[in-house]
């Protein structure tokens, strides 16, 4: 029997997601925990691969098991194997032939800025801290120019081994909450390292950088983007799928909701 998980965690202290050799990852710890408590027939899937310093509200992974468990006790015997920064939040049965990854047909993400004058020191590890002013309109004019398909060469990490570059970016939204800028990514895939690029150039242009993502974009060339933005203010937040019923609005939302201003 095949079934989907959704599971968050703080990725301070991981290599990211995927498994490496000689570094600890959240695949690795998932695998342990599986195989505590039961059989697992092959290595997990999943719908994001995370790098290190990243976090996840809503990652989406599944796995193969003739476990027949309930899903509160796969909860409960799963959560109690892993490490006190990854959790468990749901677990599913799906179709044989779910796969996380090759089923998605969205990701997204959030990233979380931190405009105030000093450093929130608890929130060190979970925010990018800006000391320079943001104009978060002209970031919100520049980031238009990216909804589509596109190449987005001029976006991908050097370590990138994707053949095609085109991607679809189906939106971007930028929000403001006192002195907390978060932006919202959600395409169909990404490229290595995308979205922190993204978030570094635009950061660069509202600083007046004197460069336009239209320019960037067209020119295909990755030395013309600004920086790569720091992992650990960049969230996954979850997938969609058609093959299956999954609402992660709950998940996805509820543990960003102590940057922000509940009222």
């Amino acid at each position: 029997m095949r079934f989907l998980g959704i599971c968050q965690y703080d990725g301070s202290n991981y290599s990211g997601f995927q498994s490496q050799k000689n570094a600890s990852s959240i695949q690795d710890h998932l695998e342990l925990a599986l195989s505590s408590i039961g059989s697992l027939e092959e290595r997990i899937n999943y719908a994001g691969r995370t790098d290190a310093g990243v976090h996840a509200t809503a990652q989406v992974f599944d796995f193969l098991s003739e476990d027949q468990r309930e899903s509160t006790q796969w909860l409960k015997g799963l959560n109690s194997q892993l490490p006190n920064d990854i959790s468990i939040s749901s677990i599913q049965k799906v179709p044989d032939d779910f796969h996380s990854r090759f089923d998605a047909i969205n990701r997204s993400y959030k990233y979380v800025i931190y405009t105030g004058k000093t450093q929130p020191i608890f929130l060190r590890d979970y925010i990018y801290w800006e000391k320079h002013e943001i104009d978060i309109e002209i970031m919100r004019a520049e980031a238009a120019f990216l909804i589509g398909t596109h190449n987005f060469n001029s976006f991908r990490g050097s370590k990138c081994t994707a053949k095609n570059p085109v991607r679809t970016l189906h939106s971007i939204e930028i929000e403001q909450r006192h002195n907390f800028i978060i932006i919202s990514l959600c395409a169909n895939a990404y490229l290595y390292n995308m979205v922190r690029i993204i978030i570094g150039t635009l950061l660069d242009i509202s600083k007046g950088s004197g460069k336009n993502m239209k320019t960037i974009l067209n020119a295909r060339d990755r030395k013309i983007a600004g920086k790569t933005a720091q992992a650990q203010g960049l969230f996954f937040t979850g997938a969609d799928y058609k093959k299956i019923n999954l609402d992660l609005k709950d998940y996805a939302y509820n543990p960003l909701s102590f940057f922000i201003d509940p009222r």
